[in-house]
């Protein structure tokens, strides 16, 4: 029996823990040494490469290995998770664990492209960072590619997101933050939305690039500085935690507001590790906010739908396993959520689905179905996929 007993489960977030070289066989000249090492000694290096080179020598120890993959949501989790970085890996963890699809993220490689002095070197270390992701996923079919495309430049960030849909990337994801010095909505990006529309990519954001955190004013408190979620420095901490959800509100408001929802209705996207608590109440306020205005501004008074109706339509997403989503699903709608185990960070904890399930407790199959399968078969345009197989 896997994790998931039985239940045809899709993962809208996993992840990648990328290693010291994970970008540099994709990029050549200075960008190559540039990248050479994706954590600096500062950034705990060292720290990381011992943990890498611990999971790297459990392959020739075959009852490390074999305690590794016995229960891996519940064993290590970063670089010693099962699968990590190594794709045969991940592909024995996606066995037990029992998902149908898995939504792959990157980790630290991200960085390099969000710290990149020019665009030259952020485009480059896109590139490379979404070839790096898609040989990881081609691995096996249950594993989604999301791609990030900076969007800083429209032109440029287009181009990327055509050469990696052709390789294979199945998702797209840029910052939460503006795009460059423009709104989202801004003309300049249509042919991008209209790039994901016509090919039925879905965009996502998700916590890291354009993710808010509490200004630095506040936390010049009096006080030392607590440790991170998991005891170290890097990571969030409680007031940071509180502002996950502003930069994706932002995001979305603009992108209601500048009528991209209208402009392209067969968009879709997600929002992933961002937690969902606050959305019924956001669809309730972009909705109050639409009624207020509507009197005196044109472009409210040009939507074909109500606010929320177009986040109903375009947008999923994923809730904290410590959150409580069957009070989401009975104050908003059962379509907008979807499951996710964040594996193999250890946010996901070591029992998402139990958790989720423990939530879901009394609502009807067809609900629940939505939650773990459907919901995320609608995001990513599959809808006719699924129920083709279904019918078989």
């Amino acid at each position: 029996m896997t994790y998931t007993k039985g239940r045809v489960v899709n993962d809208a977030d996993a992840h990648t823990m990328e290693t010291q070289d994970w970008l540099a066989p994709y990029l050549e000249g200075e960008f190559k040494e540039m990248y050479s090492e994706v954590y600096s000694k500062r950034e705990g290096g060292d720290r990381i490469v011992k943990m890498i080179d611990a999971a790297k020598a459990r392959k020739t120890d075959p009852e490390a290995r074999a305690k590794a993959k016995e229960n891996p949501i519940e064993g290590a989790k970063g670089w010693l998770g099962y699968g990590g970085f190594d794709k045969d890996e991940r592909v024995e963890a996606l066995d037990w664990l029992g998902f149908n699809s898995q939504l792959v993220f990157p980790t630290f490689g991200l960085g390099a492209i969000t710290k990149a002095t020019d665009e030259d070197q952020r485009y480059a270390a896109a590139t490379a960072l979404n070839k790096a992701q898609q040989d990881f996923c081609n691995a096996d079919a249950r594993m989604d590619c999301v791609a990030f495309c900076p969007l800083d430049d429209p032109e440029r960030g287009l181009a990327e997101a055509k050469r990696a849909v052709s390789a294979g990337a199945k998702a797209v994801m840029f910052s939460a933050g503006p795009a460059g010095d423009k709104s989202p909505g801004h003309p300049d990006l249509d042919p991008f939305w209209q790039f994901l529309q016509d090919h039925r990519i879905p965009f996502m954001l998700h916590i890291g690039p354009g993710t808010k955190t509490q200004p630095s004013k506040f936390k010049n408190n009096g006080r030392e500085r607590s440790a991170d979620l998991h005891g170290g420095g890097e990571n969030l901490r409680f007031p940071d935690f509180l502002c996950l959800w502003y930069a994706p509100q932002e995001f979305l408001t603009a992108m209601v507001y500048d009528g991209v929802f209208m402009r392209f209705p067969e968009l879709r996207g997600g929002v992933i590790e961002s937690g969902a608590g606050w959305v019924p109440e956001f669809l309730r306020m972009l909705d109050h906010g639409w009624y207020s205005f509507s009197k005196t501004d044109q472009y409210l008074q040009e939507m074909d739908l109500k606010p929320s109706e177009y986040l109903k339509r375009a947008v999923r997403f994923t809730p904290f396993p410590n959150e409580d989503v069957g009070r989401m699903i009975r104050d908003s709608a059962p379509e907008l959520y979807l499951f996710s185990s964040d594996y193999p960070h250890p946010e996901g904890t070591k029992d998402p689905f139990g958790k989720f399930e423990a939530s879901l407790d009394g609502f009807d199959e067809e609900v629940k179905d939505m939650f773990y399968r459907t919901n995320y078969d609608h995001m990513m345009y599959r809808e006719s996929e699924a129920l083709a197989e279904a019918a078989e």
